[in-house]
């Protein structure tokens, strides 16, 4: 009888035990977490989609630091001494790594940071689309797949995934909120998917100043009839010009997408030597960062898209 009642409270006393230390074992696995990145993990970004991207999945459990100052042009940006700064505080960086951050690496270097620097390639999961070769006729991918809401996502769980290995104490915590912010970016497209469905594409010819949408076009069945710039900040010869002035008349190009924060002297001329209604498009790469930035700069971008269609659908001719 004594065994069986002592059997009996032992296993009582286990069991407040063990209920007791449930949350004490999440609390020392979140103290090791923070001992480990000297309190909050501190995120650096490279871009302002990533900075949006990173915000709504770490919430309150992480810092995110920008490697550049807000009003910078990411477009050959070059390393200032501020940089190397924040670069010797962050314990991970997100980039974008196929072209489009380059002087990140150079950062890292001069910090003393590689190969010590946890990187984060958003894109590592992302079909890319391949362009022109460079000067040296190597194959190169598109690096803007930030301007799009399909290859956002798939950065977006591709982030939060590398993050949870880094902090696993809080991986759960990154899915959930990559899961939530990847559900209000698929009901941005599908609002704009209902809204071209019921719009005539037929007619839709366009051009751009460069090729920084390609991602944005293709996942609505759209495609680009001609790009200005031979590369990203590259003056396109008087001749190369020409050709393409006439590639855009032969293919009865109806608009033009200029990029909204960065002006350029030519999108004016184009458009009184072809006729073409000029539009803008946001980058994402300009202004504050936020961590609402994404979903409302591409929303604008879906709206203006949107307006450009059914500009075409009334205008076939350019009538």
């Amino acid at each position: 009888m004594f065994s069986r009642k002592f059997t009996g409270v032992l296993s009582a006393l286990l069991a407040v035990v063990l209920i007791g230390l449930v949350p004490q074992s999440n609390a020392i696995a979140a103290d090791a977490a923070a001992a480990k990145f000297k309190g909050k993990m501190k995120v650096g970004i490279t871009l302002h989609p990533y900075y949006s991207f990173v915000a709504n999945i770490v919430g309150d459990r992480a810092e995110v630091i920008p490697l550049i100052d807000a009003e910078s042009n990411p477009h050959n940006y070059q390393p200032q001494p501020n940089d190397m700064k924040r670069a010797m505080t962050m314990d991970a960086l997100v980039v974008n790594g196929i072209g489009h951050d380059e002087w990140a690496f150079e950062i890292i270097k001069a910090a003393g940071r590689k190969g010590t620097l946890p990187l984060i390639y958003a894109n590592a999961s992302v079909a890319l689309i391949p362009i022109n070769g460079d000067q040296g006729n190597a194959k190169v991918v598109n690096p803007h797949t930030f301007v799009s809401t399909t290859a956002a996502i798939q950065q977006v769980f591709e982030i939060a995934r590398r993050l949870g290995e880094l902090d696993p104490a809080n991986a759960g915590y990154y899915r959930s909120n990559a899961t939530a912010y990847a559900t209000r970016i698929r009901r941005l497209r599908a609002d704009f998917m209902t809204r071209f469905a019921k719009l005539d594409l037929s007619s839709f010819r366009c051009a751009t100043m460069h090729a920084g949408y390609d991602y944005l076009m293709q996942e609505f069945g759209l495609s680009i009839s001609a790009v200005i710039e031979p590369r990203h900040g590259v003056t396109p010869t008087a001749r190369q010009l020409a050709n393409t002035i006439d590639e855009i008349k032969k293919a009865n190009v109806r608009v033009l997408f200029a990029e909204k924060y960065f002006a350029n002297g030519l999108a004016k001329p184009i458009e009184t030597a072809t006729g073409v209604k000029m539009y803008s498009l946001s980058h994402i790469t300009g202004g504050p960062y936020t961590a609402d930035k994404f979903e409302v700069e591409m929303r604008e971008n879906l709206d203006t898209l949107a307006e450009a269609i059914e500009y075409t659908a009334h205008n076939p001719k350019g009538n």
